[in-house]
């Protein structure tokens, strides 16, 4: 079965999503950072968990600013992990609902002037 290969426009690379399977999640992992997300992404969440918004926010939202970021998990000393990424199945565990950040990833801006950090992080570019 051949692979969907993904490109944008401005961008020198392609992806291959297929390569998510095998990776482990490092774009769900690593250092600590910010998952950002924006209210009607949060009202999605908070429905695909079968909670009101204040709940959901409670347990995995915390407030940088005048921002929202998803909580975030500590795998070891050096290691972070998004509150939902699930580490025995390598996988995110609202997939379906996950934020923009995520949902663009690995097109983020910031990658344009710098593919060498993109491509080491993920094995799905080519």
């Amino acid at each position: 079965m051949p692979s969907n290969i993904v490109s944008q426009e401005g961008f020198n690379y392609r992806f291959q999503p297929s390569a998510c399977e095998s990776c482990g999640g490092a774009c769900c992992t690593g250092a600590s950072g910010y998952i950002w997300a924006k209210y009607p992404e949060i009202e999605k969440m908070a429905n695909f968990l079968e909670l009101t918004v204040e709940e959901f926010a409670t347990m995995y939202l915390k407030r940088v600013k005048h921002r929202y970021s998803l909580v975030e998990k500590k795998i070891d000393n050096e290691n972070y992990a998004c509150i939902f990424f699930n580490e025995t199945l390598k996988q995110c565990s609202i997939y379906p609902v996950r934020p923009r950040q995520c949902r663009t990833f690995p097109f983020w801006e910031t990658f344009k002037n710098n593919e060498e950090e993109v491509r080491d992080e993920c094995p799905g570019i080519i």
